[in-house]
């Protein structure tokens, strides 16, 4: 009996069916391109491509000695950044997924709220922050105060429709057996909302967390542009480039760039963990 030769794989192949090193090449591909990127920037071949100067653009070294030499303000200013991000996502969050709770349950007044909320994910940054610093200037004598609570609104206001919508999608598109099951033991619709669409949407926030946690560092940044209050990471980014101190501005920027990994990443941690049974 003829013996069916086997046709021996690729090197390709067998590296595209190895799933270590493709959980490696994720990491190590990205950290290849960023080590490339800041030789190009270092050795100023950027400069030479983009046609500009050290001065507008400068060299990662600069922007380094200016990180560890001004540490501390730029550390106060990072935790303001922060500070405001992080409860304007929580408010949001919560915001928007009581929404999209309200939405599933009572589907002829809910949408037209998630409606409403969705219908701010559209609303550019620059435009709502003004109105909203001046909706609430009277909301205490403290200029500290009244631009944190502004801050916070517009953060939230993002967020919210980030999750609403994600949210929404998690408690209605249920499996069609599960859905049959209920409806079998004409279970109540508390207890469907309870044993079946809840744990549905599970998942679903995370994917809306994916964006709205970087959305957050970022709206939080862009607001501060407009805050009476001088602070936070986006306003001093504003504040040093009106003064041509680009390299300081460019520290700043960074600081920005490496909080949005760091949530990013802290993200995907907490995830893996909580959603471990459903994978």
């Amino acid at each position: 009996m003829a013996q069916k030769r086997k046709r021996k794989k690729s090197l390709w192949q067998r590296g595209k069916e190895n799933k270590k090193l493709q959980a490696a090449l994720t990491i190590l591909l990205p950290a290849f391109f960023g080590i490339l990127l800041l030789a190009l920037w270092q050795g100023e071949v950027l400069h030479m491509v983009f046609h500009t100067d050290s001065y507008t653009l400068p060299l990662p070294t600069k922007i380094g000695s200016i990180l560890t030499d001004n540490l501390n303000k730029i550390g106060e200013n990072t935790i303001a950044t922060v500070s405001v991000a992080s409860i304007g996502l929580v408010l949001g969050s919560l915001l928007g997924y009581i929404t999209a709770v309200l939405a599933a349950c009572f589907p002829k007044l809910g949408r037209g709220g998630l409606s409403i909320i969705g219908a701010f994910a559209s609303l550019p940054v620059v435009a709502m922050a003004p109105v909203i610093n001046n909706w609430t200037k009277d909301v205490s004598n403290e200029a500290s105060v009244r631009s944190m609570v502004a801050k916070v609104i517009v953060v939230m206001l993002i967020s919210a429709a980030n999750m609403s919508l994600n949210a929404y999608r998690g408690l209605t598109e249920l499996e069609p057996y599960a859905s049959d099951l209920m409806a079998t033991y004409a279970a109540k619709k508390s207890v469907v909302l309870v044993k079946l669409r809840l744990p549905n949407s599970v998942p679903y926030i995370f994917v809306a967390l994916k964006v709205a946690v970087p959305a957050s560092i970022m709206t939080a940044i862009v607001s501060e542009y407009f805050a009476e209050y001088i602070t936070g990471v986006g306003r001093q980014i504003r504040e040093n480039i009106v003064l041509a101190q680009y390299a300081t501005a460019w520290a700043y920027i960074a600081t920005a760039c490496l909080l949005g990994i760091i949530s990013y990443v802290i993200l995907m941690i907490v995830q893996s963990i909580l959603l471990r049974k459903y994978h």
